[in-house]
């Protein structure tokens, strides 16, 4: 199989390398940032492009989203020591078809990569349970991440203030947190906000 691999950090790249080669891989171009992974991946047409989630120029989940559009034959696949929601969920909406912890041991990594390669369509990224909010829910939001007040969101979307109190407290029991601080943070960690 044939593998570009892509990591800012050079000694960890030389180990993945050298992992991977002792797993009878192929890597064919390893690259320190996302733009020279997108253009290995172009030039070698791998079966796969094993990239970090967090590079300069580019990251891994934009290569992943320019790969599924300009090279859908290769299977983007993200490794990393991240576990954020939100940065789960924008993987999965970039067509990352796998995400692999650093952690994890060369054995394992090649039997995912195989496994992930030979079926590209099975979702694999861990599962975030993201709460489902309404839409006045989504408007409200937004507005107090920004620091609005309760008054200030009623003026906004043109309800009362008691109707705004209802809607936090459904956010908050939603996103599971105490006070508004919390649910702010809450919702950006799964992705509810930018």
């Amino acid at each position: 199989m044939r593998i570009v691999i892509a990591d800012d950090h050079p000694l960890f790249r030389m180990g993945l390398k050298y992992a991977l080669i002792q797993q009878g891989f192929d890597v064919v171009a390893e690259a320190s940032d996302g733009v020279s992974a997108l253009d290995a991946c172009r030039r070698w047409q791998p079966d796969a492009a094993l990239l970090d989630v967090k590079m300069p120029g580019m990251t891994g989940i934009e290569v992943c989203e320019k790969l599924r559009v300009l090279h859908p034959e290769v299977v983007g696949v993200l490794i990393t020591t991240f576990t954020e929601p939100a940065i789960v969920q924008a993987a999965r909406a970039a067509g990352a078809r796998g995400y692999v912890s650093k952690e994890t041991d060369p054995e394992s990594l090649a039997r995912q990569l195989r496994d992930i390669v030979a079926h590209p369509d099975v979702d694999r990224l861990p599962q975030v349970d993201v709460p489902r909010l309404t839409p006045r829910e989504s408007e409200v939001l937004p507005l107090l991440a920004l620091g609005y007040s309760n008054k200030e969101i009623a003026k906004n979307l043109g309800v009362s203030p008691d109707t705004v109190k209802d809607h936090l407290a459904r956010l908050y029991s939603k996103l599971n947190a105490g006070d508004r601080t919390e649910a702010v943070s809450r919702a950006r960690s799964i992705g509810l906000l930018n």
